[in-house]
C-alpha cells in the first residue's frame, strides 16, 4: 500500500522512511516531511533529470519502485521482499486463457539497484536479503 511505481527500461528500487514508526500493532505513523518526503522527492527529481537528458542514457529510461519503510526495520525487510517477488515467475505455472491460448505476461522487472534505506540497521538487513538474489 505504501509504494510508487514508475515504468522504465531499468528499474531502481528506493526504500525511504516516508512515515514514522506507528504505535504498537500499526506499522506506520504520521508522515515525515524532512527525512522522508524530501528523500523521496530527491529520487524522483534525479530520475526526471536523467530521463529528460537523452545524452545521459540514450535509448533507455529509468523507472522506479519506491517503498516506504515506515522507520521500522522489520517492515522495511518485508517491503524489500517485494523487490524479490517481482523477479520471480508468477505462481501457478503458465495457466491458460478461456480461448485456449497462453496468457501474455509482462516481462520481469529489471531491478538494477536499490537506494536506501536511511538507517544502517535497515540497510544491512535489506542488503543481506537482496544479496541472495544478486
Amino acid at each position: 500500500p505504501h509504494a510508487i511505481r514508475l515504468e522504465g527500461d531499468l528499474t531502481l528500487g528506493g526504500l525511504f522512511p516516508v512515515h514514522a514508526r506507528g504505535p504498537a500493532g500499526v506499522p506506520c505513523g504520521p508522515v515525515k516531511k524532512e527525512k522522508g518526503i524530501h528523500r523521496l522527492e530527491a529520487m524522483l527529481y534525479a530520475l526526471d533529470r536523467v530521463n529528460g537528458d537523452p545524452r545521459v542514457l540514450p535509448n533507455l529510461t529509468l523507472g522506479a519502485r519506491i517503498l516506504d519503510t515506515c522507520s521500522r526495520d522489520t517492515y522495511a525487510l518485508e517491503q524489500a521482499l517485494s523487490f524479490v517477488r517481482s523477479l520471480l515467475p508468477p505462481e501457478g505455472g503458465e495457466g491458460q486463457c478461456p480461448d485456449g491460448s497462453a496468457p501474455r505476461r509482462p516481462p520481469p522487472e529489471r531491478l538494477v539497484g536499490v537506494i536506501g534505506a536511511s538507517a544502517s540497521s535497515v540497510s544491512i538487513m535489506v542488503a543481506n536479503v537482496l544479496r541472495l538474489f544478486a
